[in-house]
């Protein structure tokens, strides 16, 4: 049976919202976390542009020392042949990517402003994608940018332009959220059918439609026989209106009508992961988590109706259609009430010592204590908040490559 498959783009869409963004430590803890939740793929950042390099060079680091793996690292640049080489320049041991070029006609004329014609973008593309390959390049992604308001059989010539020329996957776009769940459909099982290609899905909530969409063209992609992918972010960060939310999405496969046991997610997905990624998120961002958000929002599992309480505490699946325990819900939270010594951007080493040793990570002596406060102070810096316990056990245990990501050289 071919499968489903979660591609993250937290690290890349998640932080294009206007308004927010994440320190290079906290879009590392989110590859963690992402990681142990067995999502497939982080697409983490932007080879090309100067700040993500350190950055992006410390994960792979952390990939090749299986730290973050199974998950793969990739980037995302445009489907030129400049950014591809610049990529491959700035990034030691690159071996994932998306290249992103527009298809439609809106964009070829509202935005190449008659610079470039279809026959233009899809040479373009093909040159891009032939240097990455040639660059040795393990696995790459093509992305029709506003695929969705692009004519069919102009996205079939570029798909199968991009499969002649050794694409992956073909990443289809709807980057205005204008598709409904019936026209994705159609469209996608269109062009599975006729590529033999796996399809990834990157849909935008603008008609708060983005998940039954990005499911919808999933299910278009295996029931045409190829594997689908779906691009996700945590709580649904995004552009504009925001992405396809990944638990809401991991939930609708597992546990909407016509996919429970018909649709097969890849199996490491550990939903466990859910609760405490969506809350690091919403504190990393400064977001708070909406009252109401699917699976991991206050009142997900909430109940006072008479009517409600009473079915729920007979049997609670008269009104839940999943356990609050598959997703790491349960398990009581200790708020500190007393004194609270927290480790900030002027702490000292005794401030140090008191939070790790509550943390029980000792160091072997005052040189390496002293490393791991430089460390911690500038992670302050970047985060402009406190450290959480995972962070700091992240920056004890992994020092050169938390030094690598934290500089930022203009």
């Amino acid at each position: 049976m071919n499968r489903i498959h979660i591609i993250d783009v937290t690290n890349r869409d998640g932080v294009q919202t206007a308004h927010l963004g994440l320190s290079k430590l906290q879009k590392t803890m989110i590859n963690h976390y992402l990681n142990q939740m067995g999502v497939f793929q982080s697409e983490a950042g932007f080879p090309v542009t100067a700040h993500e390099i350190n950055y992006l060079n410390a994960n792979i680091k952390l990939a090749k020392q299986k730290v973050l793996y199974p998950i793969r690292i990739s980037g995302w640049m445009r489907a030129i042949p400049q950014d591809v080489e610049e990529a491959f320049k700035n990034i030691t041991g690159l071996e994932h990517a998306n290249i992103s070029i527009s298809t439609s006609e809106q964009m070829i004329v509202g935005k190449f402003q008659g610079k470039m014609k279809f026959r233009d973008v899809v040479n373009e593309m093909k040159a891009a994608l032939k240097l990455a390959k040639q660059k040795g390049i393990k696995s790459i992604g093509v992305n029709a940018e506003d695929a969705s308001r692009t004519k069919v059989s102009r996205l079939i010539e570029f798909a199968l332009a991009a499969k002649d020329n050794g694409a992956d996957r073909i990443r289809y776009c709807d980057t205005l959220g204008c598709d409904s769940p019936f026209t994705v459909y159609d469209r996608i099982h269109k062009i599975a059918k006729e590529v033999k290609l796996p399809i990834e899905l990157h849909c935008h909530n603008d008609l708060g439609m983005v998940v039954a969409v990005s499911v919808s063209g999933a299910k278009a992609a295996v029931d045409a026989g190829v594997d689908a992918y779906i691009n996700t972010t945590v709580n649904g960060m995004g552009e504009r209106a925001g992405n396809a939310d990944l638990v809401s999405v991991i939930l609708a496969i597992k546990y909407a009508e016509g996919f429970t046991g018909k649709y097969e997610l890849d199996p490491g997905i550990n939903l466990k992961m859910a609760w405490k990624i969506a809350h690091y998120a919403s504190y990393a961002f400064g977001v708070p988590i909406p009252i109401n958000q699917v699976g991991v929002g206050k009142n997900a599992f909430a109940h006072s109706s008479g009517i409600h309480v009473d079915g729920a505490l007979k049997d609670r699946r008269n009104y839940e259609l999943y356990d609050f325990e598959e997703l790491g819900r349960g398990v009581p939270e200790v708020v500190e009430s007393g004194r609270m010594i927290l480790l900030g951007e002027y702490s000292g080493i005794k401030g140090l010592r008191n939070v790790y040793g509550k943390l029980e990570v000792k160091f072997k002596d005052d040189e390496e204590a002293r490393e791991i406060l430089t460390l911690a102070r500038y992670a302050n810096v970047a985060n402009q908040l406190p450290l959480t316990d995972e962070e700091l056990i992240f920056i004890a245990n992994h020092p050169e490559e938390v030094r690598e990501l934290l500089t930022l050289t203009p």
